[in-house]
């Protein structure tokens, strides 16, 4: 079962540290067969991943590839209550009980947000769908509850609302969070609502550029518009009160469209999914979200696509975005993530925008610095006592000992050159023993 920390900054699983590295698979229950989605969770789990966001209800007709449907006559007061084999709850149920044997937390939206904001999902019929979920899946350890799904909660705030002091009710001992629309975070609408547990932003799939593209996922003028930087909003959230973990659950999709609409544009690369992870979390997130274009819609190769998808997800399980995530918890994990602070004052002269700029978090065991560019940059190591020096590859995972590096105002580091590809590095710290 999942808590938070005495401090509410960070996650536990029975008590120990818990690194939320999670995987966007929001049409997990309808795209696969339950032979299918087992390969899926397998490859998740054997990356280290450990949490896995899915919807249980995301378009009208909703139903799983044997056919059944979740809800009768797309009915939320009429969950389908076909008990055999086939049907679709007994179907999920199956998947969530799998996942907990690979040690995976499964993240259930309700439903995708619309059904909520358009007012389908609302009232009793919101009491009736939460009470039967509640008896589904109420009593599992691995599941935790997202309420929206790419929604501004200012959309329907009551009824957003109603949905999250039912499920506390209901499923007392689950976490509750909110998935936001894009370029948001949930602690825009829900920072004083007592069901919320943590908050969750969506850094979203624009360049700095792309402020507004004349489409439907536009920000509105109340929002504040930061581009690529997902750090800005850990900096906003994690200092609120009452304190919660923060997250970015949904940043930019390895191999989707930049801006996602115009199919000219480029796309989205693996450096760019590093970069979201590490500026989150050396700005002290909790955790991180990764996702790939085709595993988020479960694209076959033979119906139409969305968002420029050119490769199936099977072809898409086996990306290295997904596999340098395995980088990204060991190294938090080694460096006790739990117990660090952002440190942006150990950056001399960090005063870059955009690439530029470096993130720092120093933890009891020492500092870890992320630099995009590569660029050589001075850190202050007076805090830090005398520690030793190690160059990780955020590609390949390796780490390269540089000696010893005494306690100074300013100690230079030059990152290696990799030669080819994006030159990010993250340098580690770490007091002697």
């Amino acid at each position: 079962m999942l808590t938070l920390t005495e401090d509410k900054h960070y996650f536990l699983r029975d008590g120990k540290p818990f690194f939320w590295l999670g995987d966007t698979a929001w049409l997990l229950f309808q795209k696969l067969t339950e032979e299918e989605a087992i390969v899926y969770l397998k490859n998740r789990a054997a990356k280290g991943f450990t949490v896995i966001q899915a919807t249980l209800v995301h378009t009208d007709g909703y139903k799983n590839r044997a056919g059944s449907p979740a809800l009768l006559e797309d009915d939320f007061s009429r969950p389908n209550p076909d008990p055999s084999p086939e049907a679709y709850w007994p179907m999920v149920r199956r998947i969530v009980d799998a996942a907990a044997e690979l040690g995976l937390v499964m993240a259930l939206l309700p439903s995708w947000g619309r059904f909520v904001s358009s007012g389908q999902l609302a009232g009793a019929a919101a009491d009736t769908y939460i009470d039967f979920l509640a008896q589904w899946f109420g009593g599992c350890e691995n599941v935790l509850w997202l309420v929206g799904g790419d929604v501004r909660g200012s959309d329907a705030p009551e009824e957003f609302g109603r949905i999250g002091a039912r499920l506390r009710e209901k499923c007392p001992h689950q976490l509750i969070g909110f998935h936001p629309f894009g370029r948001c975070s949930s602690s825009q609408w829900f920072q004083d609502a007592p069901w919320l547990d943590f908050h969750m932003f969506q850094s979203g799939h624009r360049r700095y550029d792309q402020i507004r593209l004349n489409q439907w996922d536009d920000k509105v003028a109340a929002e504040t518009y930061v581009g690529e930087d997902n750090y800005r909003y850990v900096q906003h959230d994690r200092p609120l009160l009452p304190p919660r973990p923060v997250l970015d659950g949904e940043p930019s999709y390895e191999f989707i469209l930049q801006g996602l609409h115009d199919p000219a544009q480029p796309y989205w690369q693996t450096c760019d999914v590093r970069r979201y992870a590490y500026w989150s979390l050396l700005a002290g997130a909790a955790g991180f979200t990764y996702g790939s274009n085709a595993i988020m819609q479960f694209w076959q190769g033979r119906e139409p696509g969305a968002f420029g998808v050119f490769e199936t997800w099977r072809e898409a399980l086996h990306n290295p975005g997904s596999m340098q995530m395995t980088h990204v918890r060991r190294v938090m994990e080694e460096m006790d993530w739990q117990s660090g602070r952002p440190a942006q004052e150990a950056l001399a002269d960090n005063t870059g925008e955009k690439y530029e700029y470096n993130l720092a978090l120093q933890t009891d065991r020492g500092l870890c610095v992320y630099t995009y560019t590569g660029k050589p940059f001075a850190v202050r190591t007076l805090s830090l006592g005398e520690t030793e020096g190690w160059w990780v590859d955020p590609v390949s995972g390796g780490e390269s000992y540089l000696g010893s590096v005494p306690a100074q105002d300013k100690a230079l580091f030059t990152p290696p050159d990799r030669h080819r590809g994006q030159n990010d590095w993250l340098l580690l710290l770490k007091k002697r023993a």
